[in-house]
């Protein structure tokens, strides 16, 4: 008779085996019908401009190089909008001298830190173009996203946003190397597989464009929310806006190299996601956004995993200490047979998401980054099983109230460019 025990450890291991193969065959469909064949840079609109809108808030170290980048865009008809959320360093000064210097460039100061969302909103409605390409305050854009982004904003209808392709500057550490790999075989191939079946759990905030028409119907971003584009993800799909991911715009950013600044990011990414469980959940089960239904119980799904993983490391912990009754004891964390088959399953997923993300990355790259994302199961299935337990209770539990943001870590090297 199978015990309630082989049950959690037949789902803890193929629950994400199943998941790797679903974002494998997805990730590939998109890459043979989208990429593989390279494209020529898209043809500019020239009746079409763009607003790039920059949120800022505590940036002295980095919003110059941000502007540059963002003011280097080659696309025919552009400005550029820095929104200074309150900053207490030297953000609000640096920004009315790169002002002075640049006609394209325009500042919006908020008086005191609102957050990234009334940031977005203010630009929003300072611009004077229907479609905005918005980005973070470390992020550098690199001269052709625009143009890739701007050309399904234009040419479809119901396209409301699109979504760029992070690259990440800082690698001289092991927590870098190992989120360089990450980006490309699980953040990328994720959103190609979910843009394959029909939606995506979230844009990426730090490089995103939308339509202002879109955006005017769902009352633009949420100011209580943690993660912003999560929030907005979902408000624009279950309107019945499309949302594409457009890998070939790309944007360098810099991530967190400190355990501590990992931590704080990932935990926020978590509540992001619960947030979005939490207020849609109600009402998503309706047949009109049944095409949403996928990615909510995937979240769901993926809540369950890590509660289980949980309950599995604490029952083999305490049965090293005391008795337990063999019901509940677990000799070995280590899984038969089909923990290889995970395991060569990780592999070849690392291994197809790098070769489809390399003309990215540089060529050369691809078998370091193969060499450090192999160890990724490893450090980060352990982090998102911790701040998914610590951010459920967390979410649930907390008062809704604005969502004001820090500065965040951003690795050792956070003065760099690519």
């Amino acid at each position: 008779m199978i015990s309630w025990l082989e049950y959690l450890f037949d789902f803890s291991f193929f629950y994400p085996l199943l998941m790797a193969w679903i974002w494998i065959v997805g990730g590939l469909w998109f890459f043979f019908k989208h990429e593989f064949t390279p494209s020529p840079l898209p043809v500019p609109n020239t009746e079409e401009g763009c607003s790039i809108i920059i949120p800022c808030f505590n940036e002295e170290a980095q919003i110059h190089e941000t502007i540059r980048y963002a003011l280097q865009t080659q696309y025919p008809k552009f400005e550029v909008i820095a929104v200074n959320d309150g900053s207490s360093d030297r953000t609000a000064e640096i920004l009315d001298q790169l002002q002075k210097e640049n006609p394209r460039l325009r500042i919006v100061h908020l008086a005191e830190n609102q957050g990234k969302a009334i940031a977005l909103r203010s630009g929003t409605l300072v611009s004077q173009y229907e479609y905005l390409i918005c980005i973070d305050g470390d992020a550098l854009l690199h001269p052709h996203a625009v143009l890739w982004m701007m050309q399904p904003l234009v040419s479809h209808a119901r396209v409301g946003a699109v979504t760029g392709n992070p690259r990440i500057i800082n690698r001289s550490s092991i927590l870098g190397k190992l989120q360089v790999g990450e980006f490309s075989s699980i953040i990328g191939l994720i959103k190609r597989a979910q843009r394959t079946y029909g939606r995506v759990f979230t844009i990426s905030g730090v490089i995103a464009g939308f339509r202002k028409t879109a955006l005017e119907r769902v009352e633009f971003w949420s100011d209580d929310k943690i993660t912003e584009d999560i929030d907005i993800s979902w408000k624009l799909q279950c309107d019945h806006w499309d949302i594409q991911y457009i890998p070939q715009a790309l944007c360098y950013i810099y991530m967190p190299e400190t355990l501590k600044g990992l931590w704080k990011q990932r935990l926020r990414w978590s509540q992001g996601g619960i947030e979005v469980l939490k207020d849609y959940i109600q009402r998503i089960f309706k047949w009109r956004l049944r095409r949403m239904w996928p990615i909510i119980l995937e979240g769901i799904v993926s809540i369950i995993w890590a509660y289980t993983i949980a309950l599995i490391f604490i029952l083999f912990i305490l049965g090293l200490f005391i008795p337990l009754p063999n019901a509940i004891y677990i000799k070995t964390l280590f899984p038969e047979w089909y923990g290889a088959m995970l395991g060569l399953t990780c592999l070849i997923q690392f291994a197809i998401s790098l070769w489809i993300d390399k003309r990215y990355d540089g060529q050369n790259r691809f078998i370091r980054n193969y060499f450090w994302v192999i160890w990724y199961p490893i450090f980060f299935w352990l982090l998102t099983t911790l701040t998914t337990i610590t951010a459920l209770p967390k979410t649930l539990l907390q008062k809704k109230k604005r969502a004001r943001w820090v500065s965040p870590d951003r690795g050792f090297n956070g003065n760099s460019s690519p």
